[in-house]
């Protein structure tokens, strides 16, 4: 979905961040971005990537994309395409957030006028309300684009705009204390080639290359042993795998009214994210994105597993996003769901071939004299 996004309405200095508009629960929870910059309402309708409507005269070539870089040699370059679904599942209400942009430059009115695609992705699981998910969604974007180190020293730039957002939501909370809510949260940047994933908390990003999948996050649980001693030196403790016996993830936005969790000085509970950057190569098929509502019964493998086949048969990232929602709900998920997968290629996974190697036989002693006391009875 080429230039969607999640947008905040701050007019007339309402700083409640906006609750996205409902149709039974249901569907891709978000905003829409149209063309005259207004948010239409969501419907049920899958919003299909343009390269995948059918038209007289296809404009997409298959051919991979190349660009010379610095030293004069030309290089893979993505074509990114995405798709987004979220269901409500078996809880009461949705507490989930997402944002897919195609073309982060334009969607962010950003000026650039590189062929190289720049692209943001995020997903944002709510806890104790929807609040800082809906405020993260639509900010922590722009705390990205509003930074004057932004593209080049991506990794500081990241890490700067979550703690940012988490801080600005804390501002935010103290004006209005029905706000009070945290999220864990996963943004994935697509700068030219390069692949950012950032986390804080237990979404995560898996990389399909070449069927295999490949993990650029790390779920940040109370009960890993990183993140425990993380904990410990921070004065907090870890009761029966809480964060203070309160929280079941070690990093997260908001929770500023949790006591004990977070404070001016720092705390047990920290926005900061952890980053994982990789170059894209032609290998480099497509990524998953989802809450930890989808990952409670997918392992990352099955995952992309599912997902391959699902491309291979419609190669549709909106389709396939609620292909994973909907084998999640078969698996019973117990949680809110949001999925995000995002291709790199304008045509479906390919089959993969298994090289058959050389078979090697062999015979044991025992196998050969019973060969050759057989030979000898023929010989009778």
């Amino acid at each position: 979905m080429e230039g969607t996004r999640v947008i905040v309405n701050n007019a007339g200095g309402d700083r409640r961040p906006p609750i996205p508009n409902s149709l039974g629960g249901r569907g891709a929870h978000r905003h829409c971005l149209d063309s005259g910059g207004t948010p239409p309402l969501r419907t049920k309708v899958l919003v299909r990537h343009p390269s995948l409507v059918r038209s007289r005269a296809p404009d997409i070539s298959t051919e991979p994309r190349r660009f010379k870089g610095d030293d004069g040699v030309a290089e893979y370059v993505p074509l990114l395409r995405s798709g987004a679904w979220a269901d409500v599942g078996s809880r009461s209400t949705m507490e989930d957030a997402y944002v897919c942009a195609d073309n982060m430059m334009n969607d962010y009115g950003l000026n650039g006028s590189s062929d190289r695609p720049s692209a943001f992705y995020g997903v944002f699981d709510g806890h104790g309300g929807k609040h800082a998910a809906d405020f993260a969604c639509s900010n922590l974007p722009r705390f990205i684009v509003e930074d004057g180190n932004f593209p080049q020293d991506i990794d500081r730039v990241l890490s700067s705009a979550f703690l940012q957002t988490d801080a600005a939501f804390a501002e935010a909370c103290s004006t209005d204390e029905d706000l009070a809510s945290g999220t864990t949260a996963l943004a994935a940047l697509v700068i030219g080639r390069s692949l950012v994933v950032a986390n804080a908390g237990d979404c995560r990003a898996v990389l399909c290359q070449k069927g295999k999948a490949i993990e650029m996050s790390r779920d940040h649980k109370p009960v890993c042993l990183r993140e425990r001693l993380r904990i410990e030196a921070s004065g907090g403790y870890v009761c029966d795998g809480y964060l203070n016996g309160q929280l079941n993830v070690a990093r997260a936005l908001g929770d500023w009214h949790m006591e004990g969790l977070k404070g001016v000085d720092g705390g047990p509970l920290t926005a900061e994210p952890e980053l994982m950057t990789t170059k894209l190569t032609e290998e480099d098929e497509f990524l998953i994105i989802g809450c930890d509502g989808l990952w409670d019964v997918f392992m990352s493998q099955n995952a992309v597993d599912f997902a391959r086949r699902r491309l291979q048969e419609h190669n549709d990232p909106s389709m396939c996003s609620k292909d994973l929602v909907d084998e999640a709900l078969k698996r019973r998920s117990g949680d809110n769901l949001s999925v995000v997968v995002v291709c790199f290629h304008p045509e479906p996974p390919p089959n993969l071939v298994v090289p058959r190697g050389r078979v090697h036989r062999s015979i044991s002693a025992e196998g050969l004299k019973e060969l050759q006391g057989f030979l000898d009875d023929l010989d009778i």
